[in-house]
């Protein structure tokens, strides 16, 4: 399974610029049915203008789970932020139904 990446126009989180979005296959074991990568990209893109708190930290790795609401439903999406790096990394995204 090999990571998926797309440029996108940039958009800012966290104070800082990303343009482009690496997606890890993950979430096709188990969310294929209604995840897509271009779902995925629509979700990344309305990280824009947010300030997210990292879950965790390991090395230069930043890990956040953001709930993101699209078209009426609700999605978790789970991405990282490396130091220095303009991508943001999708770790997976699933249908959230914690808050329907």
């Amino acid at each position: 399974m090999v990571r998926r990446s797309y440029k996108i126009d940039s958009i800012i989180v966290n104070g800082r610029i990303f343009s482009e979005v690496i997606i890890d296959p993950h979430y096709e074991e188990k969310h294929s049915d209604n995840i897509t990568d271009e779902l995925i990209l629509s979700l990344a893109l309305r990280l824009n203008g947010r300030f997210e708190i990292p879950v965790s930290t390991k090395d230069e790795y930043s890990y956040f789970v953001t709930i993101i609401e699209l078209n009426g439903k609700q999605y978790r999406l789970v991405w990282l932020l490396e130091a220095d790096a303009v991508y943001i990394g999708v770790v997976n995204a699933f249908r959230d139904s914690k808050g329907e």
